[in-house]
């Protein structure tokens, strides 16, 4: 059996990990640790989120720091603050028993006063997200002159974040390097690039396979109407009594209504989106940590980084665009060997984009009927039956009052009690599902105009309104060289302009500008909503393709 003695763990290390409980080194850390121990050779871990992926690259970095000097001389980035944070706390736990190494993470939303006084007292290992360490250079607040060792953690995630840019500026400014680490769970082209770019023949190993789903996930989908979409996903979270988990939506708008919604129906449920605060975000993960909460409903952008353990359930909303973040989507559920479902809630247009995400996962989607109204009761009725019978009835502070409980039920039988708790507890389900709709999608024969637009993943609704000029064009000075992709530029329009994905069309995007597809009815609020804005100290320009300039040539 392979240990981290074996792998070539020096001593303090071990005993940090042997008081956390680690014992056996799980396939990314057995395979990446002997080769980054080296600290020469450039590194490409591919690896499903969830893998071990921080003490793999944590490890070799604690070993290979020289205390004696208090200059950073490793650098660790990532795209959010919950995992700068995270792996901060990781390499703190990992260097307990070894001595006095320095660790400072640097992030967005906190004091950068606070983060400049701890550099400059001296640290060894500088974990950061990509901004805040920009703002730092320029400020000249930090020197990473002696920088050996820089790792790109979850690298796929910050380039669809559009950070392409800060990272090459950042792997400019680290020109004594050694060796660069890259670690992520996919690896599109933007990520080959950055590795021919800036690495020196990496030794590349890919635990699983890549782009591939966790195997202890259960992939599965709904067919819906598009104006069932909501009752249905009510349908499955009531269908799941115990679920906790994230539901995740195109856009920070969708994320807010559906919220709201919820809130109104009795749902444990807090939205996590761009516009709050710092503290507002602190404050809500932490009751979701802690499962005050039920349910968090999340853009991807704003889901970013997020690492709870237990999650149950990842309920598609809508499915995401590219289909590679679906992989990042789904990796929040199954962690740690536990298992997890991911749902997705599919409209018949969505189908072939659905089959496309089959492919790129290697995994088929097991097709769920949506439970009917007496489903949901009975297995609601159920779950608090047994909640009931496992409760821990040793110590409480209830047996004060139990005679006052067996003198007001001493002339009420067993039965009647069981039909009382029953009726207090479901009357507003019993009322609510007691004569509620069937939502599936039946078909209605092998004519039918929906079967077949279902089987063609509605590929005929969207092309055949563009090319019957049914959509007005617009152009937008915004490209690739802004650091987006398509995710991250359809993300961007529709959290701008509080549109929903359903008014737009095609997307082209070239280098530096793009043209839109969208219904005339949105138009003007979109061009309204983004020209004249300011992106990255740029100045957005956004009008009609056709009459207002920005024609293709």
């Amino acid at each position: 059996m392979t240990t981290f003695e074996s792998l070539g763990i020096e001593a303090g290390l071990l005993q940090s990990l042997e008081t956390i409980g680690f014992v056996t080194p799980t396939p990314i850390q057995e395979q990446a640790i002997p080769v980054l121990l080296q600290g020469t050779k450039d590194f490409v871990g591919l690896a499903q989120t969830g893998t071990g992926k921080t003490a793999a690259f944590g490890l070799p970095l604690l070993q290979l720091i020289n205390k004696e000097q208090r200059t950073p001389q490793a650098l660790v980035i990532c795209p959010t603050r919950e995992l700068c944070l995270q792996i901060a706390k990781d390499l703190a736990n990992f260097k307990a028993k070894k001595g006095s190494i320095g660790v400072t993470a640097v992030y967005g939303g906190a004091s950068i006063s606070d983060q400049i006084r701890e550099i400059k007292r001296g640290t060894n290992i500088i974990v950061a997200t990509p901004g805040r360490l920009i703002d730092l250079i320029e400020r000249k607040a930090i020197n990473l002159e002696g920088i050996h060792y820089v790792v790109l953690d979850e690298a796929d995630e910050m380039l669809n974040m559009g950070f392409k840019d800060d990272i090459e500026f950042i792997l400019k400014e680290t020109i004594n390097r050694e060796s660069i680490w890259l670690f992520s769970a996919t690896m599109p082209p933007a990520i080959r690039q950055v590795s021919k770019r800036y690495m020196d023949n990496p030794h590349e190993i890919t635990v699983g396979k890549v782009n591939s789903g966790n195997a202890n996930i259960d992939h599965q989908y709904y067919a819906t109407q598009h104006v069932n979409r909501y009752e249905t996903l009510k349908r499955i979270i009531d269908f799941n009594p115990g679920l906790y988990g994230i539901i995740f939506t195109r856009t920070k708008a969708d994320a807010q209504n559906v919220t709201e919604s919820l809130i109104r129906e009795g749902y444990d449920i807090e939205a996590l989106h761009g516009d709050l605060t710092q503290a507002q975000r602190d404050k809500v993960m932490g009751r979701f940590r802690e499962k005050s909460i039920q349910l968090l409903i999340a853009t991807d952008v704003a889901a970013r980084g997020i690492d709870v353990k237990e999650i149950t359930h990842v309920i598609n909303y809508e499915l995401p665009d590219d289909t590679e973040v679906y992989t990042h989507r789904s990796g929040r559920t199954g962690r740690a060997g536990k298992s997890g479902v991911s749902v997705s809630l599919v409209t018949p247009r969505e189908i072939y984009r659905l089959r496309q995400i089959e492919k790129l996962v290697n995994t088929k989607f097991h097709k769920m009927d949506i439970p009917s109204g007496k489903d949901v009761c009975r297995k609601q009725f159920f779950h608090f039956i047994d909640k009931m019978l496992q409760a821990d009835i040793s110590n409480g502070e209830y047996a004060t009052y139990l005679p006052i409980l067996q003198e007001k039920f001493a002339d009420v039988d067993k039965e009647e009690i069981m039909q009382r708790v029953a009726a207090l507890e479901f009357d507003r389900f019993l009322k609510y599902y007691e004569n509620a709709a069937d939502l599936n999608i039946r078909d209605s024969g092998k004519g039918s105009r929906e079967s077949r637009s279902a089987e063609r993943g509605g590929r005929e609704s969207r092309s055949s309104r563009s090319s019957n000029g049914n959509y007005q064009r617009l152009f937008v000075n915004l490209g690739t060289k802004d650091g987006f992709y398509k995710a991250s530029f359809l993300q961007f329009i529709l959290d701008m302009s509080g549109l929903s994905k359903d008014v737009l069309g095609k997307i082209d995007m070239k280098d530096m500008n793009s043209w839109v597809e969208i219904e005339p009815s949105a138009g003007n609020k979109m061009i309204k909503a983004l020209d004249g804005k300011n992106y990255r100290g740029r100045k957005i320009r956004m009008n009609d393709a056709e009459n207002g300039g920005g024609r293709r040539r």
